[in-house]
């Protein structure tokens, strides 16, 4: 692994991790399209947004790091990526979740911005799920974004170093990593 503080290191939230805290929800998600109360139509979008790829440096477009489509795109009765993006993008954007954005920071609204619950913005890591009833989307938009920030402390353990669970967040660099003491 490189050197943190090399201009080559790479970062330990990549699509890899995003994949795998996806793979590690999907029963869930998978389960609940066949759950009405949970949304009616039996399909999901999920999109995981690059923290390293601010807001006015890289389009919308180039910051999404990971999606994912249940069941196959064929079976869809709405364009629930275009949802899920529109989610995406307006929490990428304010740093907030988007079901709260019009209630609690309107002026940072814009033309064209979907107001539709569903994506959160969780230790500077955006996740936006669509698919199911707004309350549903925003908890499994947290639920991977919850599971990402674990693949990435698995990810930081497997390398030998150990920071408290408190401490990892992308919105603040962590302290000193020190070695993992292996038992």
């Amino acid at each position: 692994m490189p050197n943190a503080n090399s201009d080559t290191a790479q970062p330990l939230l990549d699509a890899d991790a995003a994949r795998r805290a996806v793979a590690l929800a999907l029963p869930m998600l998978v389960a609940s399209l066949d759950d009405r109360a949970v949304g009616e139509s039996g399909c999901m979008h999920v999109v995981v947004m690059d923290p390293g790829k601010a807001v006015g440096q890289y389009r919308f477009e180039d910051a999404i790091l990971y999606e994912h489509s249940l069941p196959s795109r064929g079976r869809w009765d709405a364009d629930y990526a275009h949802y899920a993006r529109g989610k995406a993008r307006l929490t990428w954007r304010t740093g907030i979740d988007s079901g709260q954005v019009a209630a609690s920071a309107a002026h940072l609204l814009c033309d064209g911005d979907m107001l539709l619950a569903g994506a959160v913005a969780q230790d500077g890591i955006v996740v936006a799920a669509s698919g199911a009833n707004g309350w549903y989307d925003e908890a499994f938009a947290r639920c991977v974004a919850a599971l990402l920030r674990a693949a990435v402390r698995e990810r930081h353990e497997a390398a030998g170093l150990a920071v408290p669970v408190a401490c990892i967040s992308l919105d603040r660099p962590p302290p000193l990593a020190v070695p993992h003491p292996r038992r």
